[in-house]
């Protein structure tokens, strides 16, 4: 009985990946005051970042490519989803525009918001986060943000994802998995 419910759990939370990226368009920036807003959120998230953990500084220095979020939204009770916008960088110069999915299904309840900053070490990671084969459960894999976190994190498979929390609170005991989009900049 408990392995069907897990089997029943993860097929359900395949199907609403799948629909949440089946049905989706590719992220759009919207109108010009769209991407101004964007760019000055984007930017004044990696300042609360770097104001939080100075020590984050050296992933932005040293990393291929970085993609800001600098705002995820995210509700459950039972499944759960979360959505947000972003900017991708490249050599720190901007490249485009992303958008992350979420879904997740299990004991969970509440709603949050956060920002995330996925750091790309390699040219490979990057091709993988641009052609949508990168996907994982921010849960197992983010660093939250805190004076000297980023001091002894390490790039896993290439990638590391640093998260910080703006409100809520949400408690979880679930599967899930963030889905990715890119669009390049004109």
């Amino acid at each position: 009985m408990i392995k069907s419910l897990r089997f029943a759990g993860v097929l359900a939370v395949a199907g609403f990946m799948a629909g949440m990226t089946g049905c989706a368009t590719v992220p759009n920036p919207g109108t010009e005051s769209d991407r101004t807003l964007l760019r000055s959120r984007v930017e004044a998230i990696i300042a609360d970042f770097k104001a939080e953990d100075p020590t984050i500084q050296r992933f932005f220095q040293g990393a291929e490519a970085y993609v800001v979020f600098p705002e995820i939204v995210a509700g459950a009770l039972i499944f759960g989803g979360a959505h947000g916008n972003g900017e991708v960088y490249q050599n720190g110069q901007f490249i485009g525009y992303a958008d992350v999915s979420q879904g997740s299904f299990g004991l969970q309840a509440g709603g949050q918001k956060y920002a995330e900053i996925i750091f790309f070490q390699n040219e490979g990671s990057l091709v993988d986060f641009k052609y949508g084969t990168l996907e994982f459960d921010v849960r197992a894999t983010a660093i939250a943000a805190s004076h000297g976190a980023a001091e002894a994190a390490n790039y896993r498979k290439g990638v590391i994802v640093f998260t910080l929390p703006q409100a809520g609170f949400m408690a979880q005991a679930a599967i899930g998995g963030q889905k990715f989009r890119f669009l390049p900049a004109k």
